[in-house]
């Protein structure tokens, strides 16, 4: 039985507005403070990266990070998603096991090692240039579509440690050989920063959704055991903290400051930014069933191709959908209840607007 809890679903729903969206700074320190911001490669009409990251630092262009990834330090790779994140995160990650030999590091055999050598070889290649060197070869990928069989394989190496992305060429993955990996924090130890790492990026967070993360991290963070056991010795040490709202149990990082106010203003939030990522949590405390519909046929969808939901102070109102075709930002917008009044909500949609045009930057 659930015992009274001091805290409210708009408690929560504060919590949940404001938790990662009251880092910011510079690009720099905003990477280091979150230690993950996920990708997607729909452009609609900014790639996922850029629509979280223009939400924590002031005066973000779109492209910035793809621009200055090089300079950064920065590695990506999948954690519960694919994405960018600082060194420090990656390590945690690594080294993976290898599938078929769980209890050693993953020894790349046939096409694999000669395409590691190449790589080696030449300092940074481009996938098209293994196409030239090995052949068109299709091979069947994770979504059941096909993929170049260089490709399947560079991607493998990447995420076994071998390779890392060293830059991007309009979109693409430029690979390089990986450095040296520095001597391996320990598993206990990986486990637990990643799971502060997770509970930092989504708190609060339902036990429920956090099991649906462990699921992912399963694969991200391979060889490091069962999740739940990790999660419980935390909560017994006191580094995460819990509390039963109406018939959930939530939690977050123990001693992470209680939130005053809600965010300010009006904001366009991409479909995968932290605050909407966990589905559930947004219908549980918003009373809002959001769907992401990129994948949804379009006859089927209710909200849009790549609708972006509208978070205004601490309530989730409902959506827009942006596009830039006549070379202006064109913006359809709909709600989940009524739609707000007043010059308040007026003045904040307009500037909200206003911001995204000048992260677009010129047509």
């Amino acid at each position: 039985m659930l015992t009274p809890s001091a805290l409210t679903l708009s408690d929560l729903r504060l919590r949940a507005a404001a938790t990662s969206l009251t880092t910011q700074g510079s690009l720099t320190a905003v990477l280091a403070t979150l230690g993950f911001v996920q990708a997607d490669p729909i452009r609609a009409p900014a790639r996922a990266q850029d629509l979280i990251l223009r939400q924590r630092v002031p005066g973000y262009r779109a492209g910035q990070l793809e621009r200055r990834f090089p300079r950064l330090g920065l590695e990506e790779d999948f954690l519960y998603a694919y994405g960018f994140m600082p060194q420090e995160t990656a390590r945690l990650l690594h080294p993976r096991p290898d599938p078929a030999q769980p209890d050693r590091p993953h020894a790349p055999t046939g096409l694999a090692a000669e395409i590691l050598a190449v790589v080696r070889d030449r300092g940074e290649i481009h996938p098209r240039e293994l196409e030239e060197a090995f052949g068109r070869g299709r091979a069947v990928n994770a979504w059941g579509g096909f993929s170049k069989e260089t490709t399947q394989h560079l991607q493998v190496l990447h995420f076994h440690g071998h390779l890392r992305v060293s830059r991007r060429q309009d979109g693409i993955r430029i690979y390089a050989p990986a450095g040296p990996v520095n001597e391996a924090v320990a598993v206990a130890e990986r486990a637990r920063r990643l799971l502060l790492l997770v509970l930092g990026l989504l708190a609060p967070i339902s036990r429920v959704s956090l099991g649906q993360v462990f699921n992912l991290l399963r694969r991200g963070a391979p060889g490091l055991g069962p999740w739940a056991p990790v999660l419980d010795r935390m909560i017994a040490a006191g580094e995460v903290a819990w509390d039963d709202v109406d018939g959930e149990r939530y939690l977050w990082p123990a001693g992470s400051a209680t939130v005053a106010a809600p965010p300010r203003g009006l904001r366009f939030l991409a479909p995968f930014d932290p605050v909407v990522w966990d589905r559930r949590r947004l219908a549980h405390l918003w009373a809002w069933d959001y769907r992401f519909e990129a994948y949804t046929p379009p006859p089927l969808r209710r909200f849009g191709y790549y609708a972006m939901p509208m978070l205004w102070r601490d309530r989730m109102i409902g959506w827009v959908n942006l596009s830039r075709a006549s070379g202006r930002l064109d913006v359809e917008r709909g709600f989940a209840g009524p739609e707000p009044r007043g010059q308040d909500f007026t003045r904040a949609f307009d500037a909200e607007v206003a911001r995204f045009e000048a992260f677009l930057g010129p047509a």
